[in-house]
């Protein structure tokens, strides 16, 4: 991309997030773990890519997020980053990384934006990190929060079951998003909880609300894209909708590969040197 094309980019932060609030636009955000994937939603206008914990399920093959490392974030972070001209990029910090420890949670989060070049990181809880988000958020790091479903408690949980159906958790999750708030977070994802809570928590609270699973009147969406590109086939839940069929259509396209191979047909002439 040349210099004239890159200062005509507009780039996403999280002012214009937040403007995109108060005028009642909704914000638009996938994941990508890797260069290729990130080029191609930036190049269609996505507002944010969230590099995602993830990554330790659709890029890894582990159950659930809590493997991936510090480390292998940055990785990926940085490949995505690479890519990106417009989109504002959110990095999970990973299981591990910051709970129970602020100083190692501000460290976690300066490696973040120092080596994968991160715009902002996501952290997972409420009240019980507050202290770490807010020794990040004093060193000038943007922290996206996440409340409702947390996949790095899922031990806690026992069960990938809808979050926050009960007054009391409901109570609290409304007590977490406030306190995160007005700590400073710049946005704060809600996955898999009540509708109607959802949409009394973005009524509250001032800064933006992400949905996943958690109904249509919030401020933005936000969606694994692996999941939506039909790649990952065994999960399937209620608030996914896919617009492609890729599994299939890769295994389609390899198999024919092969076959072709086998056959002999290629390379044909026109395909060699």
């Amino acid at each position: 991309m040349s210099d004239n094309q890159y200062k005509e980019i507009t780039r996403v932060t999280t002012h214009v997030l937040q403007e995109m609030k108060e005028r009642g636009e909704n914000i638009s955000m996938l994941t990508a773990y890797d260069y290729s994937m990130a080029k191609i939603l930036d190049e269609a206008k996505i507002d944010v890519i969230l590099v995602g914990d993830s990554a330790s399920n659709v890029m890894a093959g582990h159950m659930t997020t809590l493997p991936i490392t510090l480390d292998q974030m940055i990785y990926h972070a940085a490949s995505v980053i690479r890519a990106v001209y417009r989109a504002l990029v959110v990095v999970d910090l990973p299981f591990g990384s910051y709970q129970g420890n602020s100083l190692e949670a501000l460290n976690s989060a300066i490696r973040l934006m120092k080596e994968a070049g991160a715009h902002a990181v996501k952290m997972e809880g409420g009240s019980e990190i507050l202290e770490s988000v807010t020794r990040i958020l004093s060193a000038g790091v943007p922290v996206m929060g996440h409340l409702g479903l947390t996949p790095q408690s899922i031990y806690k949980f026992g069960t990938f079951e809808v979050r926050a159906k009960e007054e009391a958790e409901a109570a609290k999750l409304i007590e977490d998003a406030t306190l995160l708030a007005e700590a400073g977070c710049f946005a704060i994802v809600l996955e898999k909880i009540p509708a109607k809570l959802a949409a009394e928590v973005a009524r509250r609270v001032k800064v933006p609300i992400i949905g996943i699973g958690a109904g249509g009147d919030v401020d933005g969406q936000v969606l694994v894209l692996h999941d939506i590109l039909g790649i990952t086939k065994q999960f399937s839940p209620r608030f996914l909708r896919r617009y492609m069929n890729l599994y299939d259509d890769i295994l389609d396209a390899v198999s024919r590969y092969i076959e072709d191979v086998k056959l002999g047909d290629f390379p044909n002439e026109k395909e060699q040197y």
